[in-house]
């Protein structure tokens, strides 16, 4: 016969595992949802110079010159750069809405 006390463990033990899972679910769904939101910014900001390389801008995916960029630099240098604007790149780099953490993935998604 099984106790009250062992069956109200099993059931725990049954929602807490359940509990996890339905968290690591959630994380994977909503790292791809913030990588779909990272490709759609880049879409609709930074891909007008970064897809054709207009005005010097470093390609997207050209992985050795963003590497360089980002150790001679640094990502909050980068950052800054992209917020205050440059000669040929407007402040905010078309992005608006975008915040500090937005424009380092934004970097780090053209980086690869």
């Amino acid at each position: 016969m099984v106790s009250i006390n062992a069956l109200f463990s099993q059931i725990y033990r049954f929602l807490i595992g359940s509990g996890a899972v339905l968290l690591l679910i959630s994380s994977v769904i909503m790292t791809s949802a913030n990588a779909a939101d990272i490709a759609a910014s880049y879409d609709n900001s930074c891909a007008a110079c970064h897809d054709s390389g207009a005005l010097n801008a470093i390609k997207k995916g050209d992985s050795a010159k963003w590497q360089q960029l980002i150790k001679q630099k640094s990502m909050p240098t980068l950052i800054n750069s992209v917020k205050n604007g440059m000669t040929q790149m407007p402040a905010g780099g078309l992005c608006n809405s975008c915040s500090d953490d937005d424009y380092r993935k934004l970097i780090e998604y053209m980086s690869k």
